[in-house]
């Protein structure tokens, strides 16, 4: 890890400038508090498509948004003006905005002594992303789908291989004192292609490769090869009888079921009453193999920020332990609703803060991938999911699926076209195997596990 270099500083100065502007303004106005991001980033996005690019878009953006709290009053806007007259004008409309907006004490910013003066480097931006321009970027995408097309015969069409990457610099700062500054970088390489199967049927498979810097994108080859493999995977896929089966989730598809988990511990959603969990606090939630943890302090993770959006400094919060639920994730207005303390969660700085998860993820368990499947006369082995089918409030959950079936312990035929279903509650506490294949290429990680039943619906 290295301290930023002297044209980052230099960007991350005229951020700050606009933003202890803003401030200023808001302070000869006589508002009683204002807290504002300013944000700035850069990025690049290629396409390409059957060896030609069709896609090549670059962009940037410069803005302020900013939050005013005045008698107990609060308003918020942006602008993406940041000269000297423009800001001043943009000031003062907020603050003809907040004498019209309904007062709501609890909408207090947190106490100067709440917010942090000092974090650590988290390795959050590589200078070569940069430094990758269009050529480059395209040449990547070309190697990728053309690696794919060169694997199987049976891939006859892509719909694209593509490279994106995004730099971003901010600064927060508040009429309390607090000026956080902060940058990072991502970069991610996908290919998708089709494979021709019987009856006319197509069947698709996509890959990517990706994270906070640039070693981290693997070879365009590697990443087009994986895509044609698992579209050649689910060739010949059929239905499956309907029953009640044991369940393999392999961890993208474990990504999706905790991900669900998380939706629900937000404090927005528990003080509103709008989640299955809001009155389930040290109670058993899941299996005694299950603990979940947000880390915001991860080096390098997709979700890591050294403070959050009201200045607070950020913290590893442990979400679930041993199955038995032991916290939200607050801000300091749900912390307030619930009478709780805030977990330095908030996102929305400059706008209307809320709570959010960071690196949010299942601990690994001992067990290989392939153990999982041992004992499983038939079953279901699930690596892709569809659909919107969660009821936050309930926990019921439903959605399409695919993967392969479970027989003696061996994945065997392709399966698709099916729906599982089954309350996230129960599969959480049905989880009776956790894999050690745990990777944080996600926000949202979980290592592969087994559920001892759902209810799947097929033939």
């Amino acid at each position: 890890m290295s301290g930023p270099s002297r044209a980052t500083r230099a960007r991350l100065d005229i951020l700050e400038e606009a933003a202890m502007r803003a401030l200023e303004c808001a302070s000869a106005l006589g508002l009683d508090h204002a807290e504002v991001s300013a944000s700035e980033g850069e990025s690049l996005e290629v396409n390409v498509r059957q060896g030609a690019a069709d896609l090549v878009k670059e962009s940037r953006s410069r803005g302020i948004g900013m939050r005013i709290v005045h008698d107990g009053r609060v308003a918020t806007s942006a602008t993406t003006d940041l000269g000297v007259e423009a800001v001043q004008a943009f000031v003062a409309g907020l603050a003809d905005m907040v004498r019209f907006s309904e007062e709501d004490p609890l909408a207090l910013p947190p106490s100067p002594r709440e917010q942090t003066g000092a974090w650590d480097d988290l390795d959050l931006y590589d200078p070569k992303t940069a430094r990758i321009g269009p050529k480059r970027a395209i040449s990547m995408a070309t190697r990728a789908e053309k690696a794919a097309f060169k694997q199987d015969r049976r891939i006859t069409s892509s719909e694209g291989a593509g490279f994106s990457r995004t730099i971003g610099f901010s600064v927060l700062a508040t009429s309390g004192g607090f000026v956080g500054r902060n940058f990072g970088s991502n970069q991610y390489l996908v290919a998708h292609v089709v494979a021709d199967d019987e009856g006319g049927k197509k069947r698709n498979g996509h890959y990517w490769s990706g994270g906070r810097h640039f070693d981290l994108v693997g070879s365009p080859e590697a990443v087009g090869r994986e895509a044609a493999a698992r579209a050649c995977r689910a060739i010949g896929s059929r239905k499956m009888a309907t029953g009640v089966y044991p369940v393999v989730f392999d961890k993208e598809a474990a990504g999706t079921i905790l991900g669900l988990l998380g939706s629900c511990i937000m404090g927005d959603r528990i003080y509103r009453e709008q989640s299955y969990l809001a009155a389930r606090l040290q109670d058993a939630v899941a299996s005694p193999l299950v603990t979940v943890i947000d880390d915001p302090r991860i080096p390098r993770g997709p979700g890591t920020r050294p403070y959050d959006a009201e200045g607070r400094r950020t913290r590893k919060n442990k979400i679930v332990t041993k199955g038995v639920l032991d916290g939200f994730l607050l801000d300091t207005y749900s912390a307030r609703k619930l009478e709780m303390k805030p977990t330095g969660s908030a996102a929305g700085g400059g706008g209307v803060p809320h709570p959010t998860s960071s690196n949010f993820y299942m601990k690994a368990g001992r067990q290989k991938p392939a153990s999982l499947l041992k004992g499983i006369d038939k079953g279901l082995y699930v690596t892709n999911m569809m659909g919107f089918g969660f009821d936050a409030m309930t926990g019921n959950f439903s959605r399409g699926a695919g993967g392969f079936l479970i027989e003696s312990g061996e994945l065997t035929t392709p399966v698709g076209e099916i729906t599982i279903s089954r309350n996230l509650d129960e599969i959480l506490k049905g989880i009776e195997a956790v894999a050690n294949d745990l990777e944080f290429r996600t926000s949202v990680a979980a290592p592969s596990f087994r559920v001892d039943q759902m209810t799947i619906s097929g033939n």
